[in-house]
């Protein structure tokens, strides 16, 4: 019950990004539903993994999956469905908590909580990679 209200808050966080990003409102929907099955995805893995980078390292890739997807079927940029989908992923608060162990004079914390944050960040920006690379893969070998 938990995955399906964090998912709903995510669908909603993505939407609202959606609109700041000035994303066209017939591709808004996909982009959300696109940022909630990923966070889904990165609720189920969190609970049953005992690492912190697997979860965000799969949502990424299932939200760059589906976005490449959505981009060739709606024929738009790829990045109006991929970026909104990642911005749950971001580790905003592993980076608050570091500023605050800087501020605080507790270093050995701020390193701590910046390198996880780091890791949280590359692992997204990898999942990205690899979901456009496997999406480029399998286009080039279809026959046009």
């Amino acid at each position: 019950m938990d995955i399906i209200i964090q998912s709903f808050y995510s669908f909603l966080c993505v939407m609202g990004f959606s609109v700041m990003f000035n994303i066209p409102r017939k591709q808004i929907l996909i982009a959300s539903l696109n940022g909630a099955i990923g966070w889904s995805i990165y609720l189920l893995l969190q609970s049953g993994s005992a690492s912190f980078i697997v979860p965000p390292l799969a949502g990424s890739i299932v939200v760059g999956v589906i976005g490449e997807i959505a981009a060739i079927k709606n024929k738009q940029p790829a990045t109006i469905f991929i970026i909104p989908g990642i911005i749950p992923f971001v580790p905003g608060y592993g980076i608050y908590n570091t500023m605050y162990h800087i501020i605080n004079n507790d270093f050995s914390q701020a390193i701590v909580s910046g390198s996880e944050s780091m890791f949280i960040a590359v692992s997204i920006a990898c999942g990205i990679i690899v979901a456009t690379s496997i999406v480029k893969l399998i286009k080039e070998s279809l026959p046009a």
